[in-house]
């Protein structure tokens, strides 16, 4: 069985608290973008694995193998799987890429095993693969706050057309939270983007991310990469995530086209795309 993993983007990401068990909370407006890897898993006499990426490992670290071995304990499955990744979105990337995979294991799950899961359990076993994989199963704009639990889907009033830049080294998600100032870093208001999306106003300058911060100390290449988007003044431009992909995002394709092709000129990895607009929730 197949499905397809959606990329995200961070339209902005407040970091505001630590909890006493070390997990942050959030408060974020994400969109799925039109961007994806391809996934395969298939019942199978033995265990195998097959990726397009060579530096993909499907060990206990992989998103994947997480996912798959939660639900074999969760429903007491004992078969084995052969699996095939087409893997298109980066690592290390603040896209989603990983979470996104472990969400499409769960949603082709669902049909392997006439899994009639309730929104609720879906949430449940998400979040102990990772943060961003109840939004990525879900894949529809929305607010999600907490540890990625609490899902708001929202109702985009415009289409928006992204550039995707992202510079050849990444960025640590661990390192990105140890080193975050929460009295120095940005906190947007994520009310007034969410109204703003809503009723089709203007976005401009009210996108942010808390943990740009972190990454412009750790990776001097995103500082880079946003200054030069940011100087064509196209869209409105920001990482997304904990980096190290920046994007510029607009409601006009041909000025994202034109951006895309200056950037390439860059030697950057850049791509370009849309938002994602379905409703799965």
């Amino acid at each position: 069985m197949k499905d397809k993993a959606y990329a995200k983007i961070n339209l902005s990401l407040d970091v505001f608290n630590i909890r006493e068990n070390g997990y942050h909370d959030l408060n974020s407006i994400m969109l799925p973008i039109q961007f994806f890897d391809e996934l395969e898993i298939n019942k199978a006499s033995t265990d195998s694995f097959d990726c397009n990426r060579s530096y993909i490992r499907f060990n206990e670290h992989n998103s994947i193998v997480k996912m798959i071995t939660i639900l074999k304990e969760r429903f007491d499955i004992n078969d084995h799987y052969a699996i095939r990744l087409n893997k298109i979105i980066p690592t290390q990337a603040g896209l989603g890429g990983g979470t996104s995979d472990a969400a499409a294991t769960l949603r082709i799950f669902e049909r392997l095993y006439d899994l009639r899961l309730s929104k609720e359990e879906i949430i449940d076993i998400c979040v102990k693969v990772g943060a961003d994989v109840p939004f990525n199963y879900f894949n529809v704009p929305a607010v999600v706050k907490g540890i990625g639990d609490e899902i708001e889907p929202i109702s985009i009033k415009k289409k928006y057309y992204v550039l995707l830049v992202k510079p050849r080294s990444g960025v640590s998600t661990k390192a990105a939270y140890e080193i975050l100032d929460m009295e120095k870093c940005d906190h947007p208001d994520i009310e007034k983007l969410k109204n703003a999306l809503i009723n089709g106003d203007d976005i401009k300058g009210l996108l942010g991310n808390s943990l740009e911060q972190s990454a412009l100390i750790l990776n001097d290449e995103i500082r880079e990469a946003k200054r030069k988007l940011s100087s064509y003044g196209i869209g409105e431009v920001l990482m997304s995530g904990s980096g190290s992909t920046v994007f510029s995002i607009a409601e006009d394709r041909a000025s994202i086209l034109y951006l895309y092709e200056q950037m390439k000129k860059e030697k950057y990895y850049v791509r370009f795309s849309e938002t994602l607009n379905q409703n799965r929730v």
